[in-house]
């Protein structure tokens, strides 16, 4: 079964839009095995928008790659990725043209989803740019998903539709599927989309998950979709609420320029725990008079093994005290039960509590925990 737990890579798309190339993928796949990323599950190297010549080759039809950008052939790139253990991924678009104006699938999914099988694909990014206003989305999304069947390829199918697709995405055969804008590198843009995912927590499961975009983390204020520069504490707290959130981990900056710090963020193994976990389940989102407000969440995770997450999220630019009641999770007072939490950025024990516990969570950060019920 393809994404049995949510999909972990790389997309080209946030540092260098079109201005891609094989040197580029080839490069950033031998960083990912240097840096020990694909160990710690980062398997995809994903080309988005830009690979391809203006127009279709004649005779046959295809979309054919640039010859400038790619002049030994997407084959030959998909090759050499798998030659290190990694897989490859390729975009395209359900409309007329993708979104960089390029040729797309509309009419010719049979043919393309072929294509991309003899490239070697192992995952396509499905965008929703150019789609005439008389036809169904949906519908081609379908047709698209039945195509990729076909070719007798495992294909990991994603759907990148804004918040289109979230009714859909399983029945049409899709893996992931976006429910937010494009992201931007700054704290606002990450904010936003975190903020309004409450409403898609249940369309999360084994084979299908909701997907927050590819990730900032490490972008540093260079690429195409920088705004600004992120502070490190607020890279931490994104990558940790995508964990939680368990949405597709797709490193979208420059993998080969990452220091050594952010390299350590994001293969910290209990973090990865927490977005790998085999339930696969949604957070709960504690919605208490005073737990909740436009600046801090608090989240609630049921783990395998016995196991749960707690996670603390400080959107304010001050320090901010919590309060967290463990019988709103279910934990009554009156049980002789409390948690044994540890720090899950550290893996250190912080202790054992019983009804309540109230850290500080610094400004633009995040404070995860796991925790075990215990006898107290």
């Amino acid at each position: 079964m393809l994404a049995q737990t949510p999909p972990m890579g790389w997309n080209s798309w946030n540092t260098f839009g079109t201005d891609i190339n094989e040197q580029i993928v080839m490069e950033t796949a031998d960083a990912i095995v240097r840096l020990g990323l694909d160990k710690a599950g980062y398997k995809y190297v994903v080309v988005d928008d830009g690979w391809s010549s203006n127009d279709r080759d004649p005779v046959t039809g295809r979309i054919v790659p640039d010859p400038v950008k790619f002049p030994h052939g997407m084959k030959y790139v998909a090759d050499y990725v798998h030659s290190l253990g990694l897989k490859f991924g390729i975009y395209s678009c359900a409309g007329l043209r993708t979104c960089a104006n390029l040729p797309a699938s509309l009419d010719h999914e049979y043919l393309d989803a072929q294509t991309f099988a003899d490239f070697g694909a192992d995952l396509l990014k499905y965008d929703g740019c150019f789609i005439p206003p008389n036809i169904d989305i949906h519908l081609l999304y379908r047709r698209m998903g039945m195509a990729l069947k076909a070719t007798g390829r495992e294909i990991l199918f994603s759907l990148c539709t804004g918040d289109h697709s979230k009714a859909w995405a399983r029945e049409v055969g899709g893996h992931m599927y976006r429910s937010t804008g494009d992201i931007s590198d700054c704290f606002e843009s990450y904010k936003n989309i975190l903020m309004a995912q409450d409403q898609n927590f249940c369309y999360s499961a084994p084979g299908c998950f909701n997907d927050l975009d590819m990730l900032t983390v490490g972008m540093n204020g260079t690429g195409l979709v920088s705004t600004s520069n992120y502070s490190y504490e607020e890279y931490r707290a994104q990558f940790s609420m995508w964990c939680l959130f368990g949405t597709p981990l797709m490193l979208g900056c420059d993998v080969r320029t990452l220091s050594d710090e952010l390299v350590e963020l994001i293969t910290n193994p209990r973090l990865l725990r927490i977005n790998q976990d085999p339930e696969c389940r949604p957070p709960y989102k504690m919605a208490h008079l005073g737990y909740q407000n436009f600046d801090k969440n608090i989240y609630w995770k049921h783990l395998s093994g016995n196991e749960y997450a707690l996670a603390y999220f400080n959107y304010s630019n001050g320090w901010a005290d919590t309060h967290t009641c463990f019988s709103d999770f279910g934990l009554s007072n009156e049980s002789g039960m409390g948690l044994e939490i540890s720090d899950a950025f550290t893996g250190e024990k912080v202790g054992t509590y019983k009804e309540y516990f109230a850290p500080r969570v610094q400004s633009h950060g995040a404070r995860v925990f796991t925790a075990k019920v215990v006898k107290v």
